[in-house]
């Protein structure tokens, strides 16, 4: 028989990485979505319960208080002088930008009163207060 220039007995030395370049672009869209979750969740802070808890709001901007009364906004410790300026360029940047709040049931109620008026009174008027859902309450 005659043989042809393209026959299947030659072996393939070159290695196709277009799967593996699939898959690392894959887990680094997901590495880039859950980071932001991630940096939340490594603060420990325990949030009080409700049973008539909203859902999760999508965000921009996340301020946890944690026990100690210390103030982190996108897991970034901040000093509460910083804060309105923080928070007027994250609104400068997104109009439509909302803002929740974690903070410890063992923070006094004034200091988280006193930060959603920070937030507040720099533009942000949609925010939510984090809490963990418990069962409903029984009457």
């Amino acid at each position: 028989m005659a043989s042809s220039v393209g026959s299947e007995d030659e072996t393939i030395s070159t290695i196709n990485i277009t799967p593996f370049v699939d898959i690392v672009l894959v887990l680094l869209i997901i590495l880039m979505v859950t980071s932001r979750h991630i940096v939340r969740a490594s603060i420990d802070v325990e949030l009080p319960k409700a049973a008539s808890g909203g859902e999760a709001v999508s965000t921009t901007l996340n301020l946890v208080i944690d026990p100690d009364g210390e103030l982190y906004l996108d897991g970034e410790a901040i000093q509460k002088d910083s804060l309105a300026l923080r928070v007027q360029q994250e609104k400068a940047l997104n109009p439509r930008l909302q803002a929740v709040i974690s903070a410890d049931k063992a923070v006094p109620y004034g200091r988280v009163v006193h930060i959603i008026d920070i937030i507040k009174t720099n533009g942000v008027t949609s925010f939510a207060l984090n809490i963990e859902r418990s069962e409903q309450p029984r009457e």
